[in-house]
């Protein structure tokens, strides 16, 4: 099996050691509902408003890790007098694409349940809401973007046509300077120096691939004088740092050599130097590059294509790195996607007309999402602890919701829910299955949203989107500035705001440990960092970024919402680690075989971190189970 080199979706606690003895019973399996108010429902149950630690909340979590650490779950369970003919774990883009695709295949009167451990729906796909003197701002909670959806499945595009999703609106709706969607807009490096954060003018990206006035911008930068001689050179392109190997020697080293290998030792720079190129390394590997060949780093925007002579033109060809590529967004991220399949399963969870044109600011009465009456009903804070054949063909599901243990009966069960923990749910896989399921690790990743009175200070910078390669947070930019959906985004520097955040955990790396061991590290560090001190970490950080430029923290601020993804992006193989299977061989698809009435559907049994991959695969899983 060829490995893809990709670029994921852009850009998707309790401490570890602390042990399950230290939660009473209660606590264990107790998930609490939340009530907020909303300026529109007050005193309305709506997460997408809540602020504070979100993603992997309180709640979402431990009733799982219970089972998964120490097997520890419920002895009795209540039998509910439901009986579904499809239930499914989960209720992210996967899940609920399963619900679509089976509802389209078995009858709008088919009877499903979706059962989800977070209190609202979406995955990894979550909204962020603010609301400020009657207007609504959007961030993003997970899932960024859709990423070239020119080559999605027929499957997949066929669904986002059954949503109403118009792509080429939504090119045409973002603006233009919006630097996710558009490299060649403003966009800086930042890093400390002795008096405060150095930022870079021009376009770093750039300035990284050639282009530009290079010398000014590098020796504008706190680095000693030999260091940036260095970086001048490497980066001008006119030196091949590979030139004392053959073409095929060539080929081989950048498949199988580390990025920071080649810099610190074809390119002679210092690690610490090095640092400053992986920023967006990390946010798509969620390593530095000491853990990707040199190969996957070029694939993200890193410099070196200019400076390794002939092999550049193979690395083009196999690489495809000058294609027409798309990122297109929402304004909410990709929790648009789930609330559109929302809509079309549950159309009682709005009022009136809710479509394409208007979903960005569409209201969502979450009590209608599990009445009797739905055809489809879907269960949040809602953690499923066990799903097995039964003796009469049917299949029980037994769930965890607010401390009552549940069980209900279906026909068929998909699993969309996270790959790692199914063994457990299901003991009765065969072991090779199990094995499969179990060699990848998720990467773990944090985002934040914060919502300002104002974006003067940072319209000050003159770029809208920030590398912070050195500070906890990898990358600062805004929130998407589109129209889709009905969204107004800010329109001048006085209109409130929102920042959006990411970075994923800051491990040490040595070198020696594999993607999937600093993975796990990462994860502990997310579980076991408290919220208030993410909060002083972001505010560290903005202020250090931009204090000059007349920001406060302490008063420019208006909420933080803090994403955790502990197990985040799906894991995709690496060119240092992982062998070359051979078809039907690779770990995923061993792990994503169907278990009688049982199959999966996650992007993770896909190996693919990506919307399409968890669309595709819940399509698959149907098929399986309707056959």
């Amino acid at each position: 099996m060829s490995k893809q080199i990709t670029r994921r979706d852009f850009c998707n606690g309790i401490a570890i050691g602390t042990g399950i003895s230290l939660l009473s019973p209660m606590d264990l399996f107790g998930q609490n509902a939340f009530t907020i108010q909303n300026p529109e429902q007050p005193f309305a149950y709506y997460p997408p408003t809540l602020t504070g630690m979100r993603g992997s909340h309180k709640g979402s979590f431990e009733v799982a890790h219970a089972l998964a650490w120490t097997g520890e779950k419920p002895s009795k369970y209540e039998k509910l007098d439901e009986e579904y003919d499809l239930v499914i774990v989960g209720a992210g883009i996967s899940g609920l694409a399963t619900a679509w695709f089976y509802q389209k295949k078995m009858g709008s009167d088919a009877r499903i349940l979706l059962l989800d451990n977070h209190d609202d729906f979406g995955g990894h796909a979550k909204r962020n809401e603010f609301h400020q003197d009657g207007r609504l701002l959007l961030g993003i909670g997970g899932s960024v973007n859709l990423d070239n959806p020119q080559d999605y499945s027929e499957i997949s595009r066929n669904l986002l046509n059954d949503l109403g999703v118009d792509l080429d609106s939504m090119a045409a709706n973002i603006d233009d300077n919006y630097p996710l969607s558009n490299p060649s807009a403003n966009n800086a490096l930042a890093i400390p120096g002795p008096d405060g954060h150095v930022i870079t003018k021009g376009n770093w990206l750039d300035t990284m691939q050639g282009v530009g006035d290079i010398k000014s911008t590098i020796e504008s930068l706190p680095l000693a004088e030999s260091e940036q001689q260095k970086l001048i050179q490497f980066l001008g392109g006119k030196h091949d740092y590979l030139e004392d190997l053959s073409l095929r020697e060539k080929y081989n080293y950048i498949q199988s050599t580390s990025y920071s290998e080649f810099l610190t030792k074809k390119v002679g720079i210092d690690e610490d130097t090095a640092a400053i190129f992986y920023s967006m390394i990390r946010l798509i590997f969620c390593v530095d590059g000491k853990n990707v060949s040199f190969f996957e780093a070029i694939s993200t925007g890193a410099p070196g294509l200019q400076s390794v002579g002939s092999v550049a033109k193979i690395m083009l060809k196999l690489g495809n790195f000058l294609d027409t590529s798309e990122s297109l967004y929402f304004p909410d991220g990709n929790s648009t996607v789930p609330r559109l399949l929302v809509k079309k399963l549950i159309p009682a969870v709005t009022a009136g007309r809710t479509d394409f044109e208007n979903i960005s600011t569409s209201y969502f009465n979450y009590k209608m999402l599990d009445r009797n009456d739905n055809a489809v009903r879907l269960r949040l804070n809602s953690t499923v602890v066990g799903a097995r054949e039964n003796g009469d063909g049917s299949v029980e599901v037994d769930y965890v919701k607010n401390g009552d243990a549940m069980r209900v009966k279906g026909n068929h069960c998909i699993l969309a829910c996270y790959n790692s923990i199914i063994p457990y749910l299901c003991p009765e896989l065969p072991d090779a299955q199990k094995e499969g399921i179990r060699y990848a690790e998720k990467a773990p990743l944090v985002l934040a949203n914060i919502h300002l009175n104002d974006g003067i200070a940072f319209s000050k910078i003159g770029a809208s989107l920030i590398s912070c390669p050195m500070d906890p947070f990898d990358l600062i930019t805004v929130a998407p500035p589109t129209i889709t959906g009905g969204h107004q985004p800010p329109q001048t520097p006085n209109d409130p705001m929102v920042l959006f955040l990411l970075g994923i955990p800051k491990v040490k790396s040595t070198g020696s440990e594999t993607s999937r061991e600093l993975f796990k590290i990462g994860r502990q560090i997310i579980y076991s960092t408290s919220f208030e001190n993410y909060e002083a970490q972001i505010r560290d950080q903005l202020q250090a970024v931009l204090g000059d430029y007349g920001f406060n923290h302490e008063t420019d601020i208006k909420a933080i919402t803090l994403n955790r993804w502990p197990h985040g992006y799906a894991y995709e193989y690496m060119a240092l680690y992982d062998p070359e299977w051979k078809e039907g061989q690779a770990p995923h698809e061993i792990g994503r075989a169907q278990f009688g009435k049982i199959s999966i559907a996650n992007s993770d049994s896909e190996a693919y971190a990506y919307v399409n991959a968890a669309i595709d695969s819940a399509w698959r899983a149907v098929e399986e189970q309707t056959s």
